[in-house]
Parts: structure tokens; C-alpha cells; sequence
């Protein structure tokens, strides 16, 4: 019995090693831009809110953009609109919960953007193994590239009101 009680543990052991999180690499000559949702009051934008998700068609001006990607919260939503409206994209709803590896993948050689919540920005900026703060305050704009060699750099930018 005891034996037995030991190798289910070892096998518990070992088997919750392999799901331990992994360093997640992005691919060369991809850029991902990462921001918070806009200021908000309770669960929906704020005023001040409204107009940061405004600022930020403004603030990627330019910049190239293959997608949107965003976890369902309405507020998160709210602040990709009219980005998507403007660059005629369509926001693409990802999980909150450890979105880092799918957005490895879909992001390879492409410009996009995240747009989420603390939470899912720390895993993100955890995952990928960045130094830089995360940019978990409203109005962080941070641009992460890769380029051709793989050498990774951050932007860091603000943007929307003050």
C-alpha cells in the first residue's frame, strides 16, 4: 500500500513538471503590440476610457497591423473597436488564460496587437521572458519586435489622455 501511495506521488511529481510553463519564443521579423484596455468605471469604459481607445488608432498610426486579438471582456472589446473600425479588422477573441503560446503562433512574421487585462499581460510578458515592465497601466503602449536575427526590442510608448 505505501508502495503504492509513493509511485502515485512520483508519477503526480513528474507528470506536474511537464505541464510547468515554458520560455515561449516569437518568431523572427514579428512584431506584437501589447496595451491595457482603456480606463474604466466598474466593467465598461469610462469616459476617460472611451477616449484613450480613440487615442489608440492615432498612436499606431502608421504602424503596420495584420490583426487584432483581444480576450471576450467587454471592456477589452470596447477599447479594440474602433482600431478594428479603422483598420477594417476584425477583432479576434482569444483566451485570457495563458494566451502566450497561441499568440506565438499566430503572430509569426505578422504586426499585431493585444489588447488585454493585467492579468494576461503579466502571463504574456512572462512567457515571452521580457524584461521591460509590462505594461499594465492604462495608456502603456509597448511595441515588441523581432527582428530578422531574432534580437528582441521594446518600445515603450504612452498614449490617450492624461
Amino acid at each position: 500500500m505505501y508502495r503504492r501511495l509513493f509511485l502515485n506521488f512520483v508519477v503526480g511529481f513528474l507528470v506536474a513538471g511537464c505541464g510547468a510553463s515554458r520560455e515561449v519564443r516569437l518568431a523572427r521579423n514579428t512584431t506584437l503590440i501589447v496595451t491595457r484596455h482603456g480606463d474604466r468605471d466598474g466593467e465598461v469604459l469610462s469616459l476617460k476610457g472611451q477616449q484613450r481607445a480613440l487615442a489608440l488608432v492615432s498612436a499606431l498610426q502608421g504602424m503596420a497591423l495584420d490583426a487584432i486579438y483581444s480576450p471576450g471582456i467587454k471592456r477589452n472589446l470596447d477599447t479594440a473597436a474602433p482600431l478594428s473600425n479603422a483598420r477594417g479588422l476584425p477583432i479576434e477573441r482569444r483566451t485570457q488564460e495563458n494566451p502566450a503560446p497561441r499568440l506565438a503562433q499566430e503572430a509569426a512574421g505578422r504586426s499585431v496587437i493585444w489588447i488585454g487585462n493585467k492579468g494576461n499581460i503579466q502571463n504574456i510578458w512572462d512567457s515571452f521572458a521580457l524584461l521591460e515592465p509590462a505594461p499594465l497601466e492604462y495608456g502603456d503602449l509597448h511595441i515588441v519586435r523581432v527582428d530578422a536575427n531574432g534580437r528582441v526590442t521594446v518600445e515603450r510608448r504612452r498614449f490617450g489622455p492624461t
